[in-house]
């Protein structure tokens, strides 16, 4: 199971519902577990892990990977350790964070706030995020509804820095990492690790829409199952933990159908 972050199994920036917790705590006695984001880990500190509680098995079962897979943490025992890091250059960093604040200035989207940075160096990814990385929700949603600012910006950096990959992250975000670099990439890094095929796994996210930074790991031809919000994710992680225990019982999601292909592929090998 893999699973997006924001949005996914959290409220975006906030900490996991209790409820969603012990789902995902009982989704892991059962099954291997990866949350991905475009986000940095103490992000996935704040939202996901403040208030997690699982067996010590369970945990060695979770598979974190921040900023798009480019970093990968697994839980050792006493802590959760950097398994590999591919962090940007310090040159492909001071580019990246030029050109978004000088393209941000020019279209008139630049504007520090009250709600923390604008642009942030997550290491193997610099992001910018137009109201600064605390802005709320309804904040966020209102900023850009149809889209055009941020392929303003995007448009913008491509072509300044047509050695790195820019892309859109979340609902006011841009993202600047090296060609290639996706959730597609990380979950790749996933199957590679864990010695998987793509029949394997299943995503849930709520980016799932053609432009969604969850859409390229559909697009490598794993089943994905789109949601809207978190309450969402939390009724398809019970349903998926009964279907588990119910030998037999017909799959309980629907999985989004790949083109050309008259229904969707059901992930029957998941909980064995």
């Amino acid at each position: 199971m893999v699973f997006d972050l924001d949005d996914t199994l959290a409220p975006s920036k906030s900490s996991m519902d209790p409820k969603m917790s012990d789902a995902l705590a009982r989704l892991l006695e059962r099954v291997e577990v990866c949350i991905i984001s475009g986000g940095r880990f103490e992000q996935f500190e704040a939202q996901a892990l403040s208030t997690f509680d699982a067996s010590p098995d369970a945990l060695r079962r979770l598979h974190l990977m921040p900023t798009c897979g480019t970093r990968y943490y697994k839980w050792e025992g006493r802590g959760w350790e950097l398994q590999y890091a591919e962090d940007l250059t310090a040159d492909e960093k001071s580019r990246s964070i030029a050109t978004l604040e000088a393209g941000a200035r020019e279209l008139g989207l630049w504007a520090p706030g009250r709600w923390g940075d604008i642009i942030e160096d997550r290491g193997s990814q610099i992001t910018f995020s137009a109201l600064g990385q605390q802005a709320p929700v309804e904040a966020k949603m209102a900023w850009d509804a149809d889209g055009s600012k941020k392929r303003a910006l995007g448009a913008y950096a491509s072509e300044r820095l047509p050695d790195l990959e820019v892309r859109g992250g979340g609902s006011t975000s841009i993202d600047i990492t090296r060609k290639g670099i996706d959730k597609a990439y990380g979950v790749g890094k996933l199957l590679d690790r864990l010695q998987l095929s793509r029949d394997e796994l299943l995503f849930i996210g709520d980016r799932l829409d053609e432009t969604g930074n969850d859409r390229p790991v559909f697009e490598m031809g794993v089943a994905s199952v789109a949601i809207s919000d978190w309450h969402e994710t939390l009724a398809s992680v019970d349903a998926l933990v009964e279907w588990m225990d119910s030998p037999g019982a017909p799959f309980p999601l629907a999985v989004m159908p790949f083109p050309g292909r008259e229904r969707a592929i059901r992930p029957a090998t998941i909980g064995g």
